[in-house]
């Protein structure tokens, strides 16, 4: 038996039909302040994974994907068989293909190590303009945020109970996504990042 409790000739191995590569909008579309709405997806959907000790491990993982590549999570949800994440570039230098690269294969050997693995692409969804604009960027934070609630997993209008739903803003660790003032504080700290960066010593 694996660590998942379960045999070994259902541990994940890459000896699958491989999906077409996930067609990409050309490199620029991923770069400087982009915002996207990433989604990653376990290997054939398999459930069990999904407890507080990986909890931390992923929130281990984005904080240096973060800080490394010079991004935000304004929110990210954890379901029992993909994560969504959105992330928002804050500088011209930012490349989040290289970011999701980072974060994808460090997930997928800790997920390993417990008898899970990643599908081999993330799904992207590049906010355009009118997507980008206040009202509906904070529809689609929502949206995210009501996955549980779609899902059973909570009852209606819990899904801010749902254990497996947060933010990662590098630097404001106690910043949370339910909060009331949540918007105006994340509006504020991003504008501050972008224009001082990260590294400030007070």
């Amino acid at each position: 038996m694996n660590r998942s409790g379960r045999g070994d000739e259902s541990f994940p191995k890459r000896i699958f039909m491989k999906r077409e590569h996930l067609k990409r909008l050309s490199r620029e579309h991923y770069q400087a302040e982009a915002i996207i709405h990433w989604t990653v997806t376990i290997l054939n959907r398999n459930k069990g994974w999904l407890n507080s000790a990986f909890y931390y491990r992923f929130r281990e993982l984005i904080t240096h994907t973060m800080f490394r590549y010079g991004l935000a999570c304004p929110i990210y949800c954890m379901m029992p068989d993909h994560i969504h994440m959105v992330w928002i570039g804050l500088y011209l230098q930012c490349d989040q293909l290289n970011a999701m690269k980072h974060f994808h294969t460090r997930c997928d050997e800790s997920l390993q190590r417990v008898g899970f693995a990643l599908q081999d692409q993330a799904y992207d969804h590049v906010l355009k303009e009118d997507d980008r604009k206040e009202a509906n960027f904070r529809q689609l934070c929502e949206y995210i945020a009501r996955n549980p609630e779609r899902s059973g997993l909570v009852k209606t209008d819990q899904f801010s109970k749902y254990p497996f739903t947060g933010c990662l803003v590098p630097g404001y660790p106690e910043l949370k996504t339910f909060d009331t003032d949540f918007w105006d504080r994340y509006d504020r700290i991003i504008s501050r990042l972008r224009r001082l960066g990260m590294q400030q010593w007070k």
